[in-house]
């Protein structure tokens, strides 16, 4: 009776989180989409980090209450689902155009961080010092972000005239405070999910002798990543391909630097030595996306299939 309250909360913990990530990324999605910023910049900032709301809320959660493997599991194990299982099927829905700057730069800074955090982890533990460069990275990404979405909204601007006062960008602006309020809403939700999905996975992972790592890899990442599925696969079916692409990148980024960096400074992260081959799993996905879109900037289908065939594969291998 005690694991099915379990799995009853870690439901209804996961239910709030996508739903208040939900919420937050379409008020904020619109709130970016007013201020004429290019698709892939909000992929790459406002959807990346709204939908990444589910894994920063439970692994800083995680280390508040002493479960560490769940912070670094979460994660890594997000990582790995976002580009494995949630880009594998937008490519098998659709081809994915990408664009020159995502693969020569994006990407390969996200193998770089990828790399980064396994190097910082093996001695055991992603302490102060690694949390600082991670953040300090983190804020030089958001420099990068910055200058691209200014860069984009001025070669926007130059295409376009200002709106009428009766044209839709105008009436919209009386909305501003629903949409700040959306996003109020839905970051409350999140936190609230997230505590109830550790309470949860940590009160599970006790009962059925299962490590928290292997929760924190799968049933709390698969959880916390659903967001990010919802929205890519979306774009994805939508035509909207710089979304699907820029919302991955963006919150694989997000993710290491951003939730392990800011969990670091809140207290050090124990690193196990099982997640030195999850985190050369999830560099090594990062890379072949590299591989994969270099000469032709596209995702096809079967590229879609093999990066869904490397989930299984590596699945298997942590269930051995």
């Amino acid at each position: 009776m005690e694991i099915f309250m379990w799995v009853l909360v870690l439901s209804v913990g996961l239910i709030l989180l996508v739903k208040g990530a939900d919420l937050f990324v379409g008020g904020a999605s619109a709130l970016a989409a007013r201020l004429g910023v290019a698709q892939l910049v909000i992929g790459l900032t406002v959807v990346a980090m709204g939908t990444s709301l589910p894994e920063a809320a439970v692994s800083i959660s995680a280390v508040l209450k002493g479960n560490a493997d769940i912070t670094i599991g979460n994660v890594v194990g997000s990582n790995i689902l976002n580009i494995l299982i949630i880009l594998g099927l937008s490519a098998l829905i659709t081809p994915l155009a990408v664009e020159k700057s995502t693969v020569t730069i994006e990407l390969p800074f996200l193998t770089g961080v990828s790399v980064l955090l396994l190097l910082q982890g093996l001695d055991g533990t992603i302490g102060l010092a690694d949390g600082i460069v991670q953040i300090l990275l983190f804020i030089l990404y958001l420099i990068y972000l910055f200058w691209s979405a200014r860069k984009s909204s001025t070669q926007k601007n130059e295409l376009t005239t200002e709106p009428h006062e009766s044209s839709p960008a105008k009436r919209n602006q009386q909305a501003v405070w629903k949409i700040l309020l959306l996003c109020v809403l839905g970051l409350a939700m999140t936190v609230a999910g997230s505590n109830l999905a550790v309470d949860a996975a940590c009160g599970i992972a006790k009962k059925l002798g299962m490590s928290e790592r292997f929760i924190g890899l799968t049933i709390v990442a698969l959880g916390t990543s659903l967001p990010e599925l919802v929205t890519s696969v979306t774009a994805a079916r939508k035509g909207n391909a710089d979304i699907a692409i820029g919302n991955i990148v963006g919150s694989n980024i997000f993710n290491i630097q951003f939730v392990t960096g800011l969990s670091a400074l809140i207290r050090p992260v124990t690193f196990a030595q099982g997640f030195r081959f999850d985190s050369v799993v999830s560099a090594a996905a990062a890379l072949c996306l590299i591989v994969f879109c270099y000469r032709d900037k596209t995702l096809k289908r079967p590229h879609g299939a093999l990066l869904l065939a490397g989930y299984a594969a590596y699945f298997a291998a942590i269930l051995g």
